[in-house]
């Protein structure tokens, strides 16, 4: 599963590097953001590629898990 830290990082970037992480891979993705805006954003776009998501919400954090 690649991993992307994409906290204290507005949108779009954390969006982009969502899209250079999943590039040449079938594996799953875990991404990390700090913001509810990069939340939605990332979520909608793993799930037009794809993605069955899960969110885990923690104190400062939200961790995006995409399968495909």
């Amino acid at each position: 599963m690649k991993l992307v830290d994409a906290r204290g990082i507005l949108c779009p970037q954390p969006v982009l590097m969502a899209k250079n992480a999943i590039k040449d891979s079938n594996e799953g993705i875990e991404v990390l953001v700090d913001n509810k805006a990069a939340l939605g954003n990332v979520k909608r776009f793993l799930t037009k590629e794809g993605f069955a998501i899960t969110i885990e919400e923690g104190e400062d954090e939200y961790k995006i898990l995409g399968r495909r």
